[in-house]
């Protein structure tokens, strides 16, 4: 009976589960920004807050050890989904209340601590459950949904906020609506889990492991990723590669909503749903694959710096909206989709960086320490983007978001790297 359930096709639970991944983390770090723009939270302290939410991300390196030694991971898979779809729930109910604000970040950062969870526990799954073959195939079937999520949530998610903002006429119940409604679908996805999810024999709880060892295991992986060569570098590079994003990231949303007289676009919910998270996010996409093949053609090396300059100069865009103003929709849907597909683009170099440096005994830690950098380097320069932009407004924003691409293509240029690298063979 077990060995017909690790058999059981993967296509049955690979989609969904990668869908069921990227869900959670869209609604935290993007759906959550607009939705408290709509509820007129100031810039500033929609920054500053919801950057807070990137430290589950920071300290999943750090929590992936705990997961091992407790229960196995096809548990951790359901159960993460239940309290996700709970947190949802409670956000939908929190949204009328007087308190909403304090409430509904606490339950978003209890939903990101929750899915930086199924994230290990999902991909330690997904490895214990395929073969290595097969692991290699499903590769770009996860992907593809994980990037379905994001569409999904970012885009449509938004758009259906939007209608019924329209409909009631009252934008609070609006978006309590749609909490509602994705809570279902999470909810039904976390009981199709329940069953659809293989039992692996492999994957099991080995109670002779000692957790101080596993934990010691650890320590010293974690102090061996420190004494790579060129650390310091390396790291300098993962916190500013996506510096401009990280400050863009948090005000793109805002700079579309605001009124015209306060230097946005004055897009409505629907509008900005079908810019930024639907044609943006395929256009992000369609760079990400341009990306990842012009780095097999040529290698990282040749691809870093002009990469570098490809993740930032787009955002020229955003630069010529804010002067300009655009009243023309498609004209903003281009702009937009130019700083997603550039973005994309560029980003294709950092996550073969990434891979570089990971290279050694312990792949996989590095990969994950190193992504825990990631959520740092995104945090940071986040938390500020919001009081300067109020500070500068969106026109100078803008502009200071391109400027600090200069220390990104100095670092860039300063890395050395083994020019056959990332060629395909």
């Amino acid at each position: 009976m077990q060995q017909a359930e690790k058999d059981r096709n993967p296509w049955l639970w690979v989609p969904t589960l990668y869908f069921a991944q990227g869900i959670p983390y869209v609604i935290v770090m993007t759906v959550s920004v607009i939705m408290y723009k709509r509820f007129g939270i100031s810039n500033t302290d929609i920054a500053l807050y919801t950057s807070w939410l990137y430290i589950p991300l920071i300290i999943k390196p750090f929590w992936g050890p705990v997961v091992d030694l407790l229960s196995t991971k096809r548990w951790w898979v359901v159960s993460m989904q239940l309290l996700i779809g709970a947190g949802l729930a409670g956000i939908a109910l929190l949204i009328p209340m007087p308190f909403y604000f304090q409430a509904t970040l606490i339950v978003f950062w209890l939903m990101a601590f929750s899915s930086a969870t199924h994230d290990i526990a999902a991909d330690n799954f997904y490895m214990l459950a395929l073969s290595d073959d097969k692991q290699s195939f499903f590769m770009r079937v996860r992907g593809a949904f994980y990037r379905l999520a994001m569409i999904s949530g970012q885009g449509f998610l938004i758009i259906f906020a939007g209608a019924m903002e329209r409909v009631t006429g009252n934008i609070r119940f609006s978006w309590s609506i749609t909490f509602f409604v994705i809570a279902g679908v999470f909810i039904l996805l976390m009981l199709y889990h329940r069953f659809a999810l293989p039992k692996v024999p492999a994957d099991k709880l080995h109670k002779s492991v000692n957790p101080n060892k596993k934990l010691g295991d650890f320590g010293g992986t974690f102090k061996s990723f420190f004494q790579k060569d060129k650390i310091v570098l390396s790291l300098a590079f993962l916190l500013v590669y996506r510096l401009g994003e990280a400050m863009l990231v948090k005000i793109a949303s805002p700079f579309l909503l605001d009124p015209v007289e306060l230097g946005g676009l004055g897009l409505s919910t629907e509008q900005v749903g079908l810019a930024y998270g639907t044609v943006g996010i395929i256009a992000l996409v369609l760079g990400g694959i341009l990306g990842g093949f012009a780095i097999s053609m040529n290698g990282l090396k040749f691809w870093l710096i002009p990469m570098a300059l490809f993740i930032t100069l787009p955002n020229l865009a955003y630069v010529y909206m804010a002067f300009f103003q655009p009243v023309d929709y498609l004209t903003v849907i281009s702009c937009v989709a130019i700083g997603q597909f550039g973005y994309g683009f560029g980003f294709a170099a950092f996550l073969m960086y990434m891979i570089y440096m990971s290279e050694g005994e312990f792949k996989t830690a590095y990969y994950t320490l190193a992504t825990g950098f990631i959520a740092l380097g995104m945090m940071l320069p986040g938390m500020t983007a919001g009081w300067l932009q109020e500070q500068l407004g969106y026109k100078m924003f803008f502009v200071i978001v391109v400027l600090i691409a200069i220390p990104t293509i100095w670092i860039a240029g300063a890395i050395k790297l083994d020019p056959s690298f990332g060629k395909k063979k």
